[in-house]
């Protein structure tokens, strides 16, 4: 039996399909998608690609509030913060610099999602009646 080392970190014992452990690539710097949010224009297609990639990574439930560092164990909570940093400058490099300066401020990838999809996922009122004249000619 291998005996654990005070100084090694209990994040250096993750496999790789838990929601804390960090490959090597999963860099700040990446961008993980080519879109970049520009506004409800394309939010859409920007929170689907962004959902895939994280699904992908193992991240989504930095986003969707499934993962929050309340639920961590109190020994992974530094790993978390880790993590949710990393998605953080995800989302960030994918948003224009413009949206970017309106959630730079935040602390939790979660309240950034949340907030772009209050502000970006918007129908407008002319789609709204254009939706019920299609229905109302069926």
């Amino acid at each position: 039996m291998t005996e654990r080392r005070e100084s090694e970190s209990p994040a250096a014992n993750l496999c790789f399909t838990h929601p804390l452990y960090l490959h090597p690539s999963d860099t700040q710097g990446a961008a993980i998608i080519p879109q970049i949010l520009v506004g409800s224009e394309n939010y859409n297609v920007w929170s689907w690609a962004m959902q895939i990639a994280l699904r992908g990574k193992q991240k989504l439930g930095f986003i969707d509030g499934t993962c929050l560092k309340e639920s961590q164990d109190p020994a992974l909570q530094d790993q978390w913060e880790r993590c949710n940093a990393v998605v953080l400058s995800w989302i960030l490099n994918s948003i224009s610099k413009e949206l970017a300066n309106g959630v730079v401020f935040y602390q939790n990838a979660h309240l950034v999602w949340t907030d772009l999809k209050e502000r970006y996922d918007k129908v407008t009122g002319s789609r709204i009646f254009s939706i019920y004249r299609e229905i109302n000619s069926l």
